[in-house]
């Protein structure tokens, strides 16, 4: 689907669809409980669609009515049996990362497929730890098999790789009969990220202990018991809106945590940053996701002001690299963008040109972004692939038309 925006600013309210990363959080916990616990407000986007069907080959039960999820857990019991469950995770690092230790706590393992680039996105920290342990997995034609049982015990990870790979094992560990610690040899980035793992498992009731720089404890024989949780609105997605309100559309943007775990919810402190005048630098290691919606705002900050996106080098392995596509794009349509190794150096103008035609490169932030930006270009802007917004946001094109928004859709 290819989308063409005329470009207008936006003006109106809007709620941004319940967060992705906490339904992940939730839903995991749920299939690990004990019992049946509930879940509202949770969007079927195609990651939380991944995370759902994965646990159901597990042997969770999950019920839809609506925007709710009735979740029967697997009380902790490990399911044995010759074959190993297929778990196809989509295009979600999250479903991926998190289950892979998870299946080998219940399963004793699992075969991962996965679509676009996702099996491509490293899992050394995991592949250390299955040497070091004795679990066998083979990664080959985008399939990897593992296999094997965890066991309680120390387990070495780097911390500035991803969060993702600590909150897998933080879902894993409460499961085996032991006490368990993770050390990390480096410091912890994205943190917000972990400790939002964290709260999820204490409302249902799993305890972990973490002494705030490098070693988490995890008591072994836990049992999560059911609970009932709405999941809040999602600063992630929320962070676009907050892009195109920089961008002089008049928004109301309801409905969101502002005491939320989400680390996302930084961008309201950043916003304020770039309406300042003057050289501005933003460390983006905790909130890698933000730096689509900042780099929009960066490239029509007024023209001569300078912003640098730092110690992002972890964007070149999400959905796209995206170090590349958000120069690549904002380029495109007019912007003044350096790429770096691990970095963005962005010169700010008043507006852009436009009048072009980008990709969406498979990726539902760079489409947002671009959308974004051509509410600010003097000519209209087609993006490519714009269905790809269903991954993390399925509505976002009936809302940008909602709150003005001028696009006309082709094949």
């Amino acid at each position: 689907m290819n989308v063409t925006i005329t470009p207008t600013l936006l003006h109106g309210s809007v709620t941004p669809p319940p967060s992705k990363s906490q339904a992940h959080r939730l839903l995991l916990a749920a299939a690990l409980a004990d019992g049946t616990s509930a879940l509202a407000n949770v969007a079927f986007s195609q990651d939380i669609q991944a995370t759902v069907r994965c646990l159901e080959a597990l042997g969770a039960a999950v019920r839809q009515e609506g925007d709710r999820l009735a979740v029967t857990g697997l009380a902790g019991q490990t399911v044995s049996g010759k074959e190993l469950p297929e778990l196809d995770c989509g295009e979600s690092g999250s479903t991926l990362r998190f289950l892979i230790p998870v299946a080998l706590a219940v399963r004793g393992g699992g075969v991962f497929t996965g679509h676009g680039r996702l099996m491509e996105r490293p899992q050394e920290p995991y592949f250390d730890i299955f040497r070091e342990k004795g679990i066998s997995y083979e990664q080959q034609d985008g399939t990897l098999t593992v296999k094997g049982q965890l066991t309680s015990g120390v387990y070495t990870l780097p911390g500035n790789v991803s969060s993702q790979f600590v909150t897998g094992l933080l879902y894993a560990l409460p499961l085996l009969p032991g006490d368990s610690e993770i050390h990390l040899t480096t410091p912890l980035e994205s943190a917000d990220y972990v400790y939002m793992t964290m709260d999820a498992l204490a409302q249902f009731g799993v305890a972990v202990e973490y002494d705030g720089e490098r070693i988490f404890r995890v008591p072994g024989n836990q049992t999560g018991h059911p609970a009932a949780m709405t999941v809040e609105a999602d600063w992630s997605n929320a962070a676009f809106w907050y892009a195109a309100a920089y961008l002089d559309s008049k928004l109301d943007i309801r409905g969101l945590n502002y005491q939320s775990a989400q680390g996302d919810a930084c961008i309201g402190r950043l916003y304020w940053t770039l309406a300042k005048p003057g050289e501005a630098e933003i460390d983006v290691s905790g909130c890698p996701d933000l730096v689509p919606p900042l780099a929009a705002m960066a490239a029509l900050r007024g023209v001569g002001q300078v912003t640098r996106l730092v110690n992002a080098a972890r964007l070149r392995i999400k959905e796209s690299d995206r170090l590349a596509t958000v120069t690549e794009v904002l380029t495109a349509l007019g912007a003044e963008v350096e790429e770096h190794a691990d970095h963005l150096v962005i010169t700010g103008k008043d507006s852009l040109p436009g009048g072009v035609t980008v990709s969406g490169h498979n990726d539902h932030r760079i489409a947002m972004m671009a959308a974004i930006a051509a509410t600010n270009c003097a000519a209209p802007v087609t993006i490519t692939g714009a269905e790809c917004v269903r991954k993390s946001y399925p509505s976002f094109w009936d809302e940008y038309v909602r709150l003005g928004g001028q696009i006309t859709v082709s094949e």
